[in-house]
């Protein structure tokens, strides 16, 4: 408050406000009364403080810049209950609108070269055929991987494409491919197989055979009696057998005897072949009755 002096006239010469702060310097009244030191300190003080409330928002007010003014937008206004909303709506027109089944169909073209190479050791296989056809087979337009197995007397070249390439486009290329380059197979090639795999071809269920009373043999039998009820079941996909010991002749020639006798291989091959073949003869048909006649011999024991 500005001081009052004795003449009843109010003078002040050092009264100022700042930021709405009310302040009084030191001054002499019109009677020259000095003014109190007390007073016009604290309304330095009042002043002061006045004037940093005053500069403090200022400054605030000019450091937001644009993302002061979008924050105060979203806290003074519906836009984020509106964004909110929107959302919300976008997500279920999204749930109902994609398509989706419970067991989706992934393509992934895939096959399998099977190539014959009677005679030949596993490294020679590698080297002659499978490190060739791996070079080829990865020219092919789409084809992400190719890798291969190589053992004594085949390889197994598999070739990959990449996911959602057509599956009928895809081996009709890995077929010219081959085909294109039949001048360049080894000698020693017999033949090869193209075969497909499907995704479905995966395995989901295995049935393992043990027994300590029965042999390899019988136990492949087993399986395969297992293997014929199993494809009639409902809705069941291709079933095969691994393992086991099938049936086989083993012939083991004997050299002197057949260098003696002036026999080679080509002729044991021949005769084992006619050997094992059974062809109807004739059917004979007498009153009531009806037989029928073979020619042939199988190889029994």
């Amino acid at each position: 408050m500005a001081k009052r002096g004795s003449g009843g006239r109010r003078k002040n010469r050092g009264v100022r406000e700042v930021g709405g702060g009310r302040g009084v310097s030191a001054g002499h009244g019109s009677s020259g009364i000095p003014a109190d030191p007390g007073n016009g300190d604290n309304g330095a003080g009042g002043g002061n403080g006045g004037g940093g409330g005053h500069e403090g928002a200022a400054a605030s007010s000019g450091s937001g810049g644009l993302a002061g003014r979008i924050i105060l937008g979203f806290l003074r206004g519906n836009l984020s209950g509106m964004l909110i909303v929107i959302a919300l709506i976008a997500g279920v027109t999204a749930v109902m609108l994609t398509p989706r089944e419970e067991e989706p169909q992934i393509v992934v073209p895939l096959a399998d070269v099977m190539v014959q190479v009677p005679g030949a050791s596993a490294r020679e296989v590698e080297r002659q055929v499978s490190t060739r056809l791996e070079k080829m087979l990865y020219q092919i337009d789409g084809v992400e991987y190719v890798y291969s197995m190589s053992k004594p007397g085949a390889a197994i070249v598999t070739v990959r494409f990449y996911v959602g390439q057509d599956r009928i486009a895809s081996l009709v290329k890995l077929y010219n491919k081959i085909q294109m380059n039949m001048d360049q197979i080894p000698a020693t090639v017999a033949g090869w197989v193209i075969k497909p795999v499907e995704i479905d071809d995966v395995p989901i269920v295995n049935v393992t055979f043990y027994s300590d009373r029965y042999d390899a043999d019988t136990l492949r039998r087993i399986a395969e009696e297992v293997e014929n009820r199993l494809q009639g079941v409902e809705n069941t996909g291709r079933t095969y057998l691994v393992g086991g010991d099938p049936l086989q002749v083993r012939i083991e020639p004997d050299p002197e005897a057949m260098a003696a006798r002036g026999v080679s291989i080509l002729q044991i091959t021949t005769a084992l072949k006619g050997a094992n073949i059974t062809l109807p003869a004739e059917v004979l048909q007498k009153g009531d009755r009806v037989a029928t006649s073979e020619i042939g011999t199988t190889l029994e024991n």
